[in-house]
């Protein structure tokens, strides 16, 4: 990817799979899933990126509520979402040439709530607007290392 793009200025990442499951039902290959894609993946996106993107540039990586706020069966989707939180305070430190490094972390939003309430039962979802605007601020801001939570 960043070969066929190679002036970039930011990266947003808001890709992702985990594994729903209970942790009595899960083997850990089920959480290898959380592990590669959700953690992994978006790590990798970082190591490799830093050394394409401009001067100045920014990773923007999306992490989630589940970490601080966890659902039955949530249980990978945290531990992925609090490794992705870890990484980006401390990568902050370490980023080359004036690089940025944030997390966004929303909520359920409200675009997807009707599909998925009967998993966020109790929580009041987000407007998909203010996660935008969340991203707009870790992208054109100047803060790094934070975490933004939109809950």
């Amino acid at each position: 990817m960043y070969t066929d793009l190679p002036e970039l200025d930011h990266v947003i990442s808001t890709a992702g799979q985990t594994t729903a499951k209970a942790l009595v039902d899960m083997q850990p290959e089920d959480n290898m899933l959380s592990v590669q894609s959700k953690l992994l993946g978006q790590i990798n996106l970082v190591i490799v990126g830093q050394h394409y993107l401009k001067d100045g540039g920014s990773f923007t990586l999306t992490t989630g509520i589940k970490k601080d706020d966890p659902i039955p069966g949530g249980t990978s989707a945290a531990m992925a979402n609090g490794g992705v939180t870890a990484f980006v305070k401390s990568a902050a430190i370490d980023l080359p040439r004036g690089l940025r490094i944030n997390a966004i972390s929303p909520n359920v939003v409200d675009v997807s709530f009707e599909k998925l309430k009967s998993q966020f039962l109790g929580y009041t979802p987000v407007s998909i607007t203010d996660v935008a605007e969340a991203f707009v601020k870790s992208v054109v801001g100047k803060q790094t290392g934070q975490e933004y939570q939109i809950y």
